[in-house]
């Protein structure tokens, strides 16, 4: 695979940096960043096989680490302020 080079401007070097996951080239992250978004459908059934107890941990995780933000109850509070 051949390469080229391109100029960007100093702020833009910045911010691409700052994005980098270490030990990853410049190329790699370029591809990542600018990569078409997947279809939903290929994670359909993806957590078929796990039990309700573990999907009401996981849902509470993920609600803990949002800070409850997003919840029906804070939605209705918002909605009568």
């Amino acid at each position: 695979m051949g390469t080229k080079t391109i100029s960007i401007m100093d702020d833009v070097y910045e911010r691409l940096k700052a994005l980098k996951i270490p030990d990853e080239s410049f190329s790699d992250e370029i591809r990542r960043l600018t990569e078409t978004k997947r279809d939903i459908m290929q994670f359909a059934g993806m957590w078929k096989d796990i039990d309700d107890k573990r999907a009401e941990e996981m849902k509470k995780a993920i609600l803990s680490l949002r800070g409850g933000t997003r919840t029906k109850e804070n939605i209705k509070k918002f909605k009568q302020k």
